[in-house]
């Protein structure tokens, strides 16, 4: 997302931020308390869950290069919404509020950008929510696949059938029958915890309408 800035802004904005690495299972942020940085993802990805009753939640939203996460700073908020946890390791930028919001005051690219994104954001968590209603496991788990492919820019990542499980929040047995499934029809590999997209085109036919309705959200917006 940053590279979308003008040069001048970009280079203002990457002077305040500090280049970190993340691993899978860093926890970034809890519901209802207060931030201290927002990140902006470079090749890792960050899954956004809803916590219900103590339960281990469900994924209501996924952040990686196109995004950024700390988005609700741009409303005069700085208290998490969502529990975030890294789900692709990787590297960020991270920035804290107080430069962020500094930025945020003089620079109107990076304010246009973010309504943006927030607007796109909003629009994910509410496909989310109906695509968790309304849609079987296997298009969803199509969908989920496709959308972490995209944001970890390769056909390849570890993922566990206990983790996928969580992130959609259905039985772990839902979930082998589901990735079964689509190893029969030869679009994934899966093994041992490693997965692998063999058949991009097959899997976005395979997956529910939620996948092309928030690419399109995303290409108009972003």
């Amino acid at each position: 997302m940053i590279e979308l800035l003008p040069r001048k802004e970009r280079l203002r904005l990457l002077a305040v931020s500090e280049l970190i690495a993340l691993e899978p299972g860093d926890i970034l942020c809890e519901p209802g308390k207060p931030i201290r940085h927002v990140y902006f993802p470079i090749d890792a990805s960050i899954s956004l869950m809803a916590l219900i009753d103590g339960s281990p939640g469900v994924e209501v939203g996924m952040v990686g290069r196109e995004g950024m996460l700390g988005g609700q700073v741009v409303l005069g908020v700085a208290i998490a919404p969502v529990h975030a946890v890294v789900q692709n390791p990787g590297t960020v930028q991270r920035i804290s509020v107080s430069a962020f919001r500094s930025e945020l005051a003089c620079s109107p690219a990076l304010l246009r950008g973010m309504h943006n994104y927030l607007y796109v954001r909003m629009a994910q968590m509410i496909t989310s929510a109906a695509c968790l209603r309304f849609h079987l496991i296997g298009p969803r788990l199509a969908r989920w696949l496709l959308m972490s492919q995209d944001r970890a820019h390769s056909d390849h990542f570890r993922v566990t059938h206990e983790f996928l499980a969580t992130m959609l929040g259905v039985r772990r047995e839902g979930i082998t029958a589901a990735a079964s499934a689509l190893q029969r029809d030869g679009l994934i590999e899966y093994r041992r915890g490693n997965l692998k997209v063999l058949d991009r085109p097959g899997l976005e036919a395979a997956a529910c309408g939620c996948y092309a309705v928030e690419r399109e959200a995303y290409a108009a917006l972003l």
